[in-house]
């Protein structure tokens, strides 16, 4: 059972910092429960916009909890600080991207990137329906989603937790190979929209596309048999490097396409560079995928965006090999040890020792009149 708590009109229970959560945890459920029902089809934009409201409300309860003024303002000449106002006179708070870019925010990088990531694409898909990209994404919906609880179990304590609010979703489509196929083809999904997302992950850092607070990638495979008089969840989670996990890694039915990585050509040149390749250079690069004729589609090399061609791990790996065959051609040799002399001993020269090298008749006489004669 889970207790509602009744706030009285006109009368404050709760700290602006409490209402802040509670509205955050609210516009959360809201995003999630749009996204999951069936007779909605406008989904991924109205999942966006309610999850930058429920995170902007739960990190402006942040700001509040550690004191940190979250005010637009103009710093004056004076040094005093000019708050930005609307016309109503109300103060302007700090956007969702302007928190994330605070020093104070307390977000991991890969959560971080998740969210400029939907606020992003909510620019790109503004005023657009794609039903593919509903699925096409929803590695990073479920991300931020995740992310979410998390972080306001994590700031504010377990008592805001949606994990019970929100289990599983009941489906009505068997996982099917038809299903499948339907689901990997992603063709109403503008080209435009499509550049964004290639330009946005090549910038990501390898660390956080592959972190799962940036995009929630689970590979799903039919259960067959069970136990009689036992429970029946639908869904089992194993570890992703159980001798069961890599079994099921060689024989699977996938539901979701795994978004991979992609590289263009000038990161595919740099990494052979910086694995010890120095002559590898883009004309080598381009010859190469010429006589394997590496921009095939067949081939799943890589993938064309919009007019630009990016390529994929298998890409980069099929150069590494070249590379590693013609290893004499692209890596230079070995540098030649200098030799080096040993220093010799320096003599030491005495007086008697430079006297005696004197010829006897160049000496300079020390008595007589021929002594006078060489002073004068």
């Amino acid at each position: 059972m889970t207790a509602t708590l009744t706030v009285s009109r006109g009368r404050r229970v709760h700290s602006i910092k409490d209402q802040l959560v509670i509205k955050a945890r609210e516009a959360a459920l809201s995003a999630v429960q749009t996204f999951n029902n069936p007779l909605i089809q406008f989904k991924s934009e109205t999942f966006i916009v309610q999850m930058t409201i429920a995170w902007t409300y739960l990190m402006h309860a942040n700001c509040r909890k550690n004191r940190t003024d979250y005010r637009h303002y103009d710093l004056l000449a004076s040094g005093r600080k000019k708050f930005s106002k609307t016309k109503r006179g109300s103060f302007k708070y700090w956007e969702l991207e302007r928190c994330l870019n605070d020093q104070s925010s307390p977000l991991d990088g890969a959560t971080a990137s998740n969210l400029r990531f939907l606020i992003g694409l909510r620019h790109e898909i503004e005023h657009q329906m794609s039903m593919s990209l509903d699925d096409y994404l929803s590695g990073r919906y479920q991300a931020c989603a995740l992310n979410f609880n998390r972080y306001i179990k994590q700031l504010f304590g377990d008592k805001y937790a949606l994990d019970a609010q929100l289990a599983f979703s009941i489906q009505f489509a068997e996982l099917a190979l038809d299903q499948i196929d339907d689901m990997t083809q992603h063709n109403d999904i503008p080209d435009r929209v499509k550049t964004y997302i290639a330009d946005f992950d090549g910038g990501v850092s390898d660390d956080d596309f592959q972190s799962p607070h940036y995009s929630y990638r689970v590979l799903f495979t039919r259960k067959l048999t069970g136990k009689k008089g036992q429970a029946d969840r639908a869904i089992e989670f194993i570890a992703a490097d159980s001798p069961l996990a890599e079994a099921i890694d060689k024989q699977y039915w996938v539901q979701k396409e795994v978004e991979r990585p992609k590289f263009k050509a000038g990161a595919v040149v740099r990494a052979m560079q910086g694995d010890g390749y120095k002559k590898f250079n883009m004309h080598h690069h381009t010859a190469l995928w010429k006589a394997l004729d590496g921009k095939n589609p067949g081939k799943g090399f890589g993938v064309d965006v919009d007019g630009s061609w990016f390529w994929y791990e298998r890409w980069m790996d099929e150069v590494r090999s070249h590379c590693r065959g013609d290893a004499a051609v692209y890596a230079p040799p070995p540098s030649k040890p200098v030799a080096t002399v040993a220093a010799q001993p320096t003599p030491v020269v005495t007086a008697a020792a430079v006297e005696a090298a004197v010829p006897e008749y160049l000496r300079k006489p020390t008595t007589g009149p021929a002594s006078a004669m060489i002073e004068d």
